[in-house]
Protein backbone atom coordinates (compact mmCIF):
# COMPACT_ATOMS: atom_id res chain seq x y z
CA UNK A 1 0.00 0.00 0.00
CA UNK A 2 1.10 3.84 -0.90
CA UNK A 3 1.09 5.81 2.22
CA UNK A 4 1.41 9.64 1.61
CA UNK A 5 3.61 12.43 2.92
CA UNK A 6 1.19 15.51 3.19
CA UNK A 7 1.89 18.70 4.39
CA UNK A 8 -0.45 20.91 6.20
CA UNK A 9 -0.37 24.36 8.51
CA UNK A 10 0.20 23.29 12.00
CA UNK A 11 -3.24 26.28 12.46
CA UNK A 12 -5.43 23.83 10.38
CA UNK A 13 -7.50 21.52 12.48
CA UNK A 14 -5.91 17.47 12.80
CA UNK A 15 -7.91 15.29 10.43
CA UNK A 16 -8.43 11.41 10.98
CA UNK A 17 -5.82 11.01 7.42
CA UNK A 18 -3.34 13.13 8.64
CA UNK A 19 -1.65 9.98 10.15
CA UNK A 20 2.00 10.61 12.49
CA UNK A 21 1.83 14.23 12.40
CA UNK A 22 5.22 16.16 12.15
CA UNK A 23 5.99 19.68 13.39
CA UNK A 24 8.57 20.44 11.02
CA UNK A 25 9.99 24.29 12.01
CA UNK A 26 12.38 25.18 13.85
CA UNK A 27 10.02 27.73 15.95
CA UNK A 28 7.16 26.81 17.61
CA UNK A 29 4.47 28.56 15.94
CA UNK A 30 2.92 31.46 17.85
CA UNK A 31 -0.51 31.25 19.26
CA UNK A 32 -0.75 27.04 18.94
CA UNK A 33 -1.73 24.85 22.57
CA UNK A 34 0.50 21.69 21.93
CA UNK A 35 -2.78 20.38 22.56
CA UNK A 36 -4.25 21.14 20.07
CA UNK A 37 -1.63 20.36 17.47
CA UNK A 38 -1.69 16.55 18.50
CA UNK A 39 1.94 15.87 17.57
CA UNK A 40 3.65 12.46 16.76
CA UNK A 41 6.76 14.30 17.11
CA UNK A 42 8.44 17.84 16.59
CA UNK A 43 11.33 17.49 14.55
CA UNK A 44 12.95 20.82 14.98
CA UNK A 45 16.41 19.59 13.95
CA UNK A 46 14.94 18.78 10.17
CA UNK A 47 14.21 22.80 9.69
CA UNK A 48 16.97 24.57 7.55
CA UNK A 49 19.94 26.28 9.61
CA UNK A 50 18.80 29.56 10.91
CA UNK A 51 21.74 31.26 8.26
CA UNK A 52 19.89 29.21 5.19
CA UNK A 53 16.50 30.28 6.38
CA UNK A 54 17.62 34.04 7.08
CA UNK A 55 19.17 33.62 3.76
CA UNK A 56 16.19 32.51 2.19
CA UNK A 57 13.84 35.00 3.74
CA UNK A 58 10.82 33.56 1.78
CA UNK A 59 11.83 34.93 -1.55
CA UNK A 60 10.21 32.97 -4.17
CA UNK A 61 13.11 34.05 -6.66
CA UNK A 62 15.56 32.04 -4.23
CA UNK A 63 13.08 28.76 -3.91
CA UNK A 64 15.09 26.97 -6.43
CA UNK A 65 18.86 27.37 -4.62
CA UNK A 66 16.97 27.65 -1.48
CA UNK A 67 15.78 23.50 -2.15
CA UNK A 68 19.09 23.13 -3.42
CA UNK A 69 21.11 23.88 -0.19
CA UNK A 70 18.28 22.56 2.22
CA UNK A 71 18.41 19.37 0.82
CA UNK A 72 22.51 19.35 1.29
CA UNK A 73 21.69 20.15 4.86
CA UNK A 74 19.27 17.31 4.90
CA UNK A 75 21.70 14.62 3.76
CA UNK A 76 24.27 15.70 6.14
CA UNK A 77 21.56 15.15 9.01
CA UNK A 78 20.01 11.73 7.97
CA UNK A 79 18.93 10.56 11.70
CA UNK A 80 16.50 14.04 12.04
CA UNK A 81 14.43 12.61 9.23
CA UNK A 82 14.71 8.80 9.54
CA UNK A 83 11.91 8.60 12.24
CA UNK A 84 9.55 10.92 9.69
CA UNK A 85 10.52 8.34 7.02
CA UNK A 86 10.00 5.49 9.11
CA UNK A 87 6.65 6.79 9.67
CA UNK A 88 5.78 7.09 5.95
CA UNK A 89 6.94 3.44 5.21
CA UNK A 90 3.64 2.60 7.96
CA UNK A 91 0.90 5.00 7.28
CA UNK A 92 0.34 8.43 6.38
CA UNK A 93 2.39 11.56 7.59
CA UNK A 94 1.56 15.27 7.75
CA UNK A 95 4.69 17.79 7.87
CA UNK A 96 3.36 20.43 9.85
CA UNK A 97 4.64 24.06 9.12
CA UNK A 98 3.64 27.43 10.10
CA UNK A 99 5.17 29.75 7.34
CA UNK A 100 2.28 31.54 5.59
CA UNK A 101 3.52 30.39 2.22
CA UNK A 102 1.99 27.70 1.11
CA UNK A 103 3.99 26.89 -2.08
CA UNK A 104 7.89 28.21 -0.77
CA UNK A 105 8.79 26.96 2.68
CA UNK A 106 10.61 24.61 4.41
CA UNK A 107 7.75 21.74 4.78
CA UNK A 108 7.47 21.56 0.61
CA UNK A 109 11.10 20.89 -0.10
CA UNK A 110 11.00 18.61 2.52
CA UNK A 111 8.11 16.59 1.71
CA UNK A 112 9.98 16.29 -1.90
CA UNK A 113 12.99 15.12 -0.18
CA UNK A 114 11.01 12.42 1.56
CA UNK A 115 9.31 11.26 -1.18
CA UNK A 116 12.38 10.65 -3.27
CA UNK A 117 13.87 8.65 -0.59
CA UNK A 118 10.37 6.86 0.27
CA UNK A 119 10.54 6.00 -3.95
CA UNK A 120 14.03 5.10 -3.80
CA UNK A 121 13.51 2.67 -0.73
CA UNK A 122 10.58 0.96 -1.97
CA UNK A 123 12.82 0.39 -5.14
CA UNK A 124 15.17 -0.93 -3.54
CA UNK A 125 13.12 -3.65 -1.79
CA UNK A 126 11.03 -4.34 -5.44
CA UNK A 127 14.49 -5.06 -6.75
CA UNK A 128 15.36 -7.73 -3.92
CA UNK A 129 11.74 -9.49 -4.10
CA UNK A 130 12.44 -9.39 -8.27
CA UNK A 131 16.17 -10.63 -8.07
CA UNK A 132 15.22 -13.59 -5.65
CA UNK A 133 12.04 -14.05 -7.81
CA UNK A 134 14.47 -14.54 -10.51
CA UNK A 135 16.54 -17.01 -8.81
CA UNK A 136 13.85 -19.25 -7.73
CA UNK A 137 12.40 -19.78 -11.51
CA UNK A 138 16.45 -20.33 -12.09
CA UNK A 139 16.18 -23.39 -9.56
CA UNK A 140 12.97 -24.38 -10.58
CA UNK A 141 14.00 -25.28 -13.86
Amino acid sequence: MAYKIKIKRCYESPSLTDGARFLVDGLWPCGVRKEAIRLTGWEREVAPSQKLRNWFGHDPKRWAEFRKRYFVELTAKRDTWMPILEAATKGNVTLLFSAHDLEHNNAVALQRFLQRRLRKRQGRRGSVRTNRMKQERKTQK
